[in-house]
């Protein structure tokens, strides 16, 4: 008997499209495990595994955007994408920032979703997930006060230490490993999301601000403050954050650290 590409956690409210896009998944020799609702669907998650998620968002016992937070519990690795009719842009950020790694609005090409379910299998199987990390590869990244540490996910502060989503902490381990040095935006999108295309871009967006508020915490005196700036002139001349992710309009980011003596 063949081996299966993956198992696949399908959750879609049509009954229609379910079983469409059971039976496809199935011929390209995908194990397929369909719910028509999301308490079902969590009830399977918690006690099977799965290597990839495909979410309807609008359901009526419990919505996709609620069952992704409820996954991220139990498995934070776990790839998501949502298949949703819900095309506005609110709702594309929303899902971004609570960590799906892509949003498909119907109507869709079965063909596209099979192509990009591929591209996210083959980088996550390329980077060993988050219980393999734990076990085999400690990372600790110090810049300005904070410490990162990639294994756990976890971003300390003097003040506060935050849980990081998968994408936050490979975004922040790239940026970490060329501090002080420019990463082009199609260097980040290759790395992280293993393409380059306008959409995904914007998801980048998303979670570089994200970061950046993250790391934004820094108590500055207030005679380095110019009341009179704006976001890019906000500190007096001659003022260095000790940390700052800035962006380089139309070319990438950069992690700058203050070399302190």
């Amino acid at each position: 008997m063949k081996k299966p590409k993956g198992k696949i956690l399908l959750v879609e409210d049509s009954n229609n499209l379910r079983s469409v896009l059971r039976d496809y998944f199935e011929i390209l020799d995908y194990e397929v495990a369909d719910f028509g609702e999301g308490v079902a669907a969590m009830r399977a998650f918690g006690e099977g595994k799965f290597d990839i998620c495909l979410l309807d968002i609008m359901m009526p016992d419990k919505d996709g955007f609620t069952l992704l937070q409820e996954m991220r519990k139990i498995d934070p690795d776990i790839p998501v994408i949502f298949l949703t009719a819900k095309a506005n842009k609110e709702d594309k950020i929303k899902g971004f920032k609570l960590g799906c790694d892509d949003y498909i609005t119907k109507p869709f090409s079965t063909e596209e979703l099979a192509l990009r379910i591929e591209a996210i299998l083959r980088r996550t199987r390329r980077s060993p997930r988050k219980t393999e990390r734990n076990l085999y590869e400690e990372k600790i990244y110090t810049f300005g006060d904070f410490v990162f540490n990639y294994s756990a996910m976890q971003l300390v502060h003097p003040t506060r230490t935050r849980t990081l989503t998968r994408k936050e902490a490979e975004l922040l381990k790239l940026l970490c490993e060329h501090q002080n040095k420019l990463l082009p935006r199609e260097v980040i999108l290759k790395e992280i999301w293993g393409e380059e295309d306008y959409s995904i871009g914007r998801s980048m967006d998303v979670f570089l601000t994200k970061l950046r508020s993250y790391i934004n915490i820094e108590k500055v005196p207030e005679e380095y403050l110019n009341p009179n700036g704006g976001r890019r002139e906000k500190y007096k001349q001659g003022f260095e954050p000790k940390v700052e992710i800035c962006n380089v309009h139309g070319t990438g980011f950069i992690l700058k650290v203050k070399n302190q003596q």
